[in-house]
């Protein structure tokens, strides 16, 4: 695989201050035609061997490019910010992806995490593979949100990265850059390679190839990333549309003739008394939880979906009068932000992850997609039918990450959902709970219906299951969910 990027390809220097200039001022201006747009944003991920130019090339780019409008970020794979090991591993990864109109640089990625826990074997062979796995998900994911994605691994021969580590060394300016783990990985080039060679293999696509560069010549490797990024901003600015994915097959059991909320009992109704005494005693336990040992080296997310006036808000003021303050945050979400419409669809929901010992409460979620998106129109088919694959790949992260999730959807009949309108309009400190928006929901009850058993049908899984609550009835509502959450922790402890 790496015989191409071993032939000792050279530039001389007179060939290099000839394409140079032209060069620079092409990348420049399809630089700022980019920012203007803002129509995709680009990320260059810089992988490959000790010594192999990675840092001179995120040097090269400042150089050539408008500094300003970069964002480039390296790893330290020896030393994990705590914030950082208390979400699942992607997290890190998904704080530094640019805006639209901007370009990012990584520097070793979630590539150079894979590869150094494969090699340091702090990550077993199910585990890369399962790595492996959710990179390509990942990968999809920003691809289909129209991020341009340049993944360039940088390679030297056995030889030349021996002279390249002696020469760093050599020099006291440069000492510094050379560790004990890139002398340990030299010792063991054959094993390290043979690594790499699998996991481009594996992650080298078709929208995202791998482009293998010859390291060891400066101006050959400067050319050849700087020639390779402007033909591909080349080729997107003028027209040339991300691929998108086929449209995923339904997961249907075939014509619905009941819709599963038809099977939610919405006569519960729990009597006064015994709400506040079993209120008290819920809340009780869940503090105890919050404050418990084990619950340090963990966390809570609880999502809150349903009809517009079942009862979310006051549902989860329940649950935060159990907790100390210091301990939870509560996240409603509304429309995206114009910041938020510059990045992936899940960016602004992996941004709020609680860390450990601690609870956050979504009010609507990133269901939003497969929701209001849907029957709204903001989003097409193939949009929203991948969302599912989507939220269970994320889910699926959070969970394997110890996070506690918790999903409700909070259904009411159209009658007390009139009733309940109608009672915010009369009462004065109510009144901006309901908007002309709400009654015109109404209107579409049988779309959203639709929507909500695919959702439930789609994204219920042994990791992450919804839970139905009936909630004509606040009382009961209150208690059912404060009843999951606290058996939830207490489980999960």
């Amino acid at each position: 695989m790496f015989e191409t990027a071993e032939l000792g390809h050279t530039v001389s220097k007179e060939d290099y201050e000839r394409e140079v200039p032209g060069l620079r001022g092409e990348l420049l201006d399809l630089q700022y035609t980019l920012l203007e747009s803002k129509g995709f944003s680009v990320l260059i991920l810089l992988n490959g061997l000790d010594g192999a130019g990675k840092g001179e090339t995120v040097n090269l780019l400042h150089e050539w490019l408008d500094p300003r409008h970069l964002l480039a970020r390296g790893f330290d794979y020896d030393r994990i910010d705590p914030a950082e090991a208390e979400r699942p591993w992607l997290w890190r990864y998904w704080q530094c992806l640019p805006q639209k109109g901007k370009t990012g640089i990584l520097v070793g990625s979630w590539y150079g995490e894979l590869l150094q826990g494969a090699f340091t074997r702090t990550l077993k062979r199910s585990a890369i593979e399962h790595r492996l796995e959710q990179i390509k998900n990942f990968e999809r994911l920003l691809e289909a949100d129209g991020v341009l994605l340049i993944k360039l691994f940088f390679h030297l021969s056995l030889e030349q990265q021996k002279a390249r580590l002696k020469a760093l060394r050599k020099d006291p300016d440069t000492r510094w850059r050379v560790t004990d783990a890139d002398l340990t990985r030299l010792r063991h080039y054959a094993e390290y390679r043979r690594g790499v060679e699998k996991v481009l293999r594996e992650t080298s696509t078709g929208p995202a190839p791998w482009t293998l560069v010859e390291g060891f010549d400066e101006r050959y490797r400067a050319l050849t990333v700087g020639t390779l990024l402007r033909d591909r901003l080349k080729e997107r600015l003028e027209g040339a549309a991300p691929p998108q994915p086929p449209k995923p097959p339904p997961v249907s059991p075939g014509v619905a003739t009941v819709n599963i909320l038809d099977r939610v009992d919405l006569t519960k109704v729990v009597p006064k008394k015994r709400y506040e005494q079993e209120l008290e005693h819920l809340q009780g336990r869940l503090n105890e939880l919050s404050r418990h040992k084990r619950f340090q080296k963990r966390s809570a997310l609880c999502v809150f979906e349903g009809w517009d006036a079942a009862g979310k808000g006051s549902t989860i003021r329940r649950l935060t009068q159990a907790l100390d303050a210091r301990r939870y945050e509560v996240v409603p979400i509304a429309a995206p932000s114009e910041e938020e419409r510059g990045y992936p669809y899940l960016w602004r929901f992996w941004r709020r992850l609680p860390r450990h010992g601690r609870f956050t409460f979504y009010d609507r979620s990133w269901y939003g997609r497969v929701l209001v998106e849907r029957v709204e129109g903001f989003a097409d088919e193939i949009t929203w039918q991948r969302a599912y694959a989507e939220i269970n790949d994320f889910e699926e992260q959070l969970v394997e990450r110890g996070v506690i999730l918790c999903k409700f959807w909070l259904h009411i009949d159209e009658a007390e959902q009139e009733r309940r309108f109608r009672a915010r309009e009369e009462t004065g400190y109510k009144r901006f709970k309901i908007t002309e928006e709400d009654w015109r929901n109404r209107e579409k009850a049988p779309a959203y219906r639709e929507a909500v058993a695919d959702m439930v049908e789609r994204t219920s899984t042994d990791l992450s299951p919804w839970t139905l609550v009936e909630a004509n009835d606040k009382r009961h509502a209150r208690l059912k969910v404060l009843r999951t959450l606290v058996d939830a922790v207490e489980a999960a402890l």
